[in-house]
């Protein structure tokens, strides 16, 4: 189909809002599917997957497609958990515009104001679709006036029901000017005259939408004030242009389950909404360089995004991609500029959850997938070799779940390596790295459920069974006053013997120093000959990577070596690496050794009746409130919490609010911990020292 028939668009919101309900019954409205999935069914086209089923939510970002009123629809369903934020990050790389699906009964919640962002950041056009209006107590009023208060007065509304709650069926539409009536499981409305109890909400909300319409342009303006009124045609241009300006964002209003308001929304998909080769030009960077280049629609050289890659079984590694200009054709080859390599281009398949098509091309604008690609990952750019272009990477929120894994099997090392990798470069929101300092994997997310889906697809795709356990903190050791002493090492075993002698002045440097050793030769008169030094400095260097009270790495040091002696036969280099060694663990008790912690900031995001609650338990967990902001009815609270104290930190808030808190967290600075805690750590490390686990 040419580009200008293509819309593409992102369903976004908070978790629980109907996304997947609405995608399933825009397939169904479209014909794309004959029958209409449920959720919790288990047969929805975009939640396929067996952890999805099984736990009735959206896990992955799942492209789907259908035709309507002459346009081909892509549309992405994307996950609500914050745990899987990185999908809707990657949807909204590749859509032209974004409906944010917002639960009549709840209204805007925290997940809303999230992904609004991430859309704000991509400066995609937004509209609204208040769903669920036929459940009980639902309030559509209620919910715009949040919209309102949230996002401010650029929503305005296109529609408004009549009679919400069990049994609605009838929305007003303001464009056209109707009632549109529908009845479960039917398609399409039934048209009708606006009744006279509803006019003239209906002339009230539509003069609104009118001078919200006007403001999009000069031209527009000027006939508004002229005749009292835009035409229909001024009306569809102006809203159209405001719309993808970012000035107006729309709001509709209906039930997925009937489905209700569906088959309006898609007509103003196809009518308002912008087309791939309206997208503004995408910006990149030539390989091994800086210089940013731009690509429009137009342009004849192939430039593919790949936003998503999923393992399937029996085909493999799936990349899914969105064209940004150019065609790529089947048969063909194609540079990935990222891993500078050349892939071969197969099968092309136009991809609706796990139902496949085969087509010969993908033109500029169009959704699709391709398979078997030998080291193409989510975030690579697809280019023509002689133009090669380097999209921007995707943008992938800082961990904020940590745990540590090992697998059960014995052997099974390289097994969970290469599964962890493979994991990873599916979703680059989930990290692993050995940490050799903690002697752990450390495998790390954005929630609880991410890192159970993640361990639980380790299992059953990759047959490696793990045990967690609570990773270790990286905490460090340093002093807080100088002193001086000997390190000396003697040792005779009937041939040659060993010796080292050493006198060290160990002095703090200032917090994070950019080094964690300065080291000084003071030596005078060559009392250690100058090929010893260098030993010198490699055992004081192997002693603060071992600790001294607490078994964890040392940090800002100043070591002057200013005096010592030597032996002609028996002094050697290891002689004065020992000899240093002992000598700064020795000295290091008499510099008030302290042990410092990781310090982290971290945000969190609740709704206001959760403040208290959450404020209480960060100041429990050692944490210090930096202050407090606010957006629309949600509290922003800022503070600083050492690691240790931030283990499960997602489950817990998640449980105190709900599921209705988010957070982030980033690490800020150490600082020492308290005179308890220290000794703790210190009774501990010598415990394991006596009982010989270390």
């Amino acid at each position: 189909m040419p580009s200008e028939t293509i819309r593409n668009l992102a369903l976004i919101g908070h978790s629980g809002a109907g996304k997947t309900s609405l995608a399933e019954a825009m397939l169904y409205v479209m014909g794309a599917v004959d029958r209409l999935g449920r959720v919790e069914e288990g047969n929805t086209a975009s939640d396929y997957q067996k952890d999805e089923i099984e736990r009735q939510i959206s896990i992955s970002a799942t492209p789907l497609y259908g035709h309507y009123s002459g346009a081909k629809i892509n549309l992405v369903d994307t996950p609500g958990f914050s745990d899987f934020a990185v999908e809707v990050r990657a949807a909204l790389r590749v859509v032209d515009a974004a409906v944010v699906v917002v639960d009549g009964l709840t209204g805007p919640e925290v997940g809303t104001e999230l992904v609004w962002k991430y859309a704000q950041e991509q400066q995609t056009p937004r509209a609204l679709f208040i769903n669920r209006l036929d459940k009980e107590h639902v309030s559509f009023d209620k919910a715009l006036a949040s919209l309102k208060e949230v996002f401010g007065n650029k929503v305005v509304p296109l529609q408004f029901p009549l009679g919400e709650g069990p049994g609605f069926g009838q929305i007003v539409d303001l464009l056209k000017g109707k009632l549109l009536t529908y009845k479960p499981g039917q398609k399409e409305a039934q048209v009708e005259d606006i009744p006279a109890a509803a006019q003239d909400r209906a002339d009230e909300l539509r003069m609104v939408l009118m001078e919200s319409v006007a403001e999009t342009d000069d031209d527009l303006m000027n006939a508004y004030f002229e005749a009292g009124e835009l035409t229909p045609e001024q009306m569809a241009q102006g809203l159209a242009k405001g719309f993808a300006a970012g000035t107006i964002h729309p709001v509709l209003c209906g039930a997925a389950y009937w489905p209700a308001g569906v088959d309006r929304l898609l007509q103003v998909v196809v009518d308002m909404f912008p087309t791939p080769d309206q997208h503004p030009a995408v910006t990149g960077v030539r390989p091994d360089s800086t210089q940013e280049v731009t690509r429009a629609p137009g342009g004849a050289a192939v430039t593919a995004f790949v936003f998503k890659t999923v393992s399937e079984q029996h085909l493999g590694e799936m990349s899914f991609f969105r064209v940004f200009s150019g065609e790529l054709k089947s048969g063909g080859e194609v540079y990935n500029a990222n891993r500078k390599i050349t892939e071969k281009v197969g099968q092309i398949y136009q991809v609706s959850g796990k139902n496949r098509k085969t087509v010969d091309h993908a033109v500029t604008g169009d959704i699709a997938a391709l398979v078997k690609l030998k080291n193409t990952h989510t975030g690579d750019t697809l280019c023509d070799a002689r133009d090669p272009l380097i999209l921007l990477p995707l943008t992938v929120p800082d961990p904020v779940h940590r745990t540590a894994v090992q697998p059960k099997a014995k052997g099974d090392e390289e097994k969970l390596s290469v599964a962890l990798h493979a994991l990873h470069e599916e979703d680059p929101s989930f990290v692993a790295s050995y940490d050799p300092e903690l002697k752990q994997t450390i495998v790390a997310g954005q929630g609880e459920l991410q890192m159970n889906i993640i361990l639980k697809r380790l299992k059953d795709k990759y047959g490696v069974d793990v045990e967690t356990e609570a990773p270790g903190i990286p905490y460090r050791e340093t002093i807080r006053k100088s002193a001086e002493g000997q390190g000396r090492h003697k040792k005779q075993t009937g041939g040659r013997g060993q010796f080292g002698d050493v006198w060290l002045r160990l002095e703090p440097l200032p917090r994070g120093s950019q080094d964690n050793l300065e080291f000084v030769d003071g030596i005078v008169g060559g009392v250690v000959p100058g090929r010893f030094i260098p030993a010198v400095e490699k055992g004081i260097r192997a002693a603060m990577e071992e600790g001294v009270i607490s078994g964890n790495r040392v940090v800002d040091v100043k070591a002057t070596l200013y005096d010592g002696s030597y032996h002609d036969v028996d002094s050697s280099e290891m002689a004065f690496k020992i000899a240093a060694s002992m000598g700064f663990k020795k000295i290091f008790k008499d510099c008030n050794p302290v042990i410092l912690e990781p310090i982290y900031d971290i945000e969190v995001t609740v709704p206001e009746e959760y403040m208290g609650d959450v404020m209480g338990d960060i100041s429990g967990r050692r944490g210090k409130i930096q202050g407090m902001d606010h957006e629309g009815k949600f509290q922003i609270i800022k503070a600083k919490v050492p690691l240790a104290e931030l283990h499960n930190y997602s489950i817990t808030l998640r449980s105190m609010t709900s599921g209705r808190g988010l957070f982030r967290m980033k690490f800020s600075h150490y600082e020492p911990v308290p005179h308890e805690v220290q000794d703790k750590l210190v009774a501990d490390y010598e415990s394991r020292r006596e009982e010989g686990s270390l």
